[in-house]
Parts: C-alpha cells; sequence; structure tokens
C-alpha cells in the first residue's frame, strides 16, 4: 500500500514541465523530488504547495494504492 504520483508526473508532461522546473516553482529540495520519484512520503506542506501552484485538488496529484495482500487490514478487529 502506498501512494502515486503518477497524476503528479502527467501533470507535468501535460503542462510540458519537468520535475527541476517543479523544484524551482515550488522551492523544495532534489531530496524530496527524489521521494515523490521513488512514490515515498513527503510533507503536506509540499503537496500543498503543488497543488497552490496548479490550482488543483490533491486528488489531481496523488493517488492511494492498496496492496491486493494486505496483512494490516486482515488483522483489524
Amino acid at each position: 500500500m502506498g501512494f502515486s504520483y503518477d497524476k503528479l508526473w502527467k501533470k507535468l508532461i501535460d503542462e510540458k514541465m519537468n520535475k527541476q522546473d517543479l523544484q524551482k516553482a515550488i522551492k523544495t529540495t532534489p531530496r524530496t523530488m527524489a521521494k515523490m520519484g521513488r512514490d515515498e512520503n513527503v510533507s503536506m506542506e509540499i503537496l500543498g504547495r503543488i497543488c497552490k501552484y496548479f490550482k488543483c485538488d490533491i486528488s489531481e496529484i496523488l493517488e492511494y494504492r492498496v496492496e491486493e495482500n494486505n496483512d494490516w487490514s486482515k488483522n483489524k478487529r
């Protein structure tokens, strides 16, 4: 389970931008961009900056994916 930034990368293509352009626009670090490239968690502040820049909802840049073999959901009481 985890988050996917595939929608963000598609949006960059649609806007004719690359990751470095976005990094500069939202004033973040290469490390944060690398984390998103690996579908790792980043702060809500960063996600907010991206949404503000694109004037979009978070659902337009981020997607939550559930793994099919999720043991956690089986252990709920």
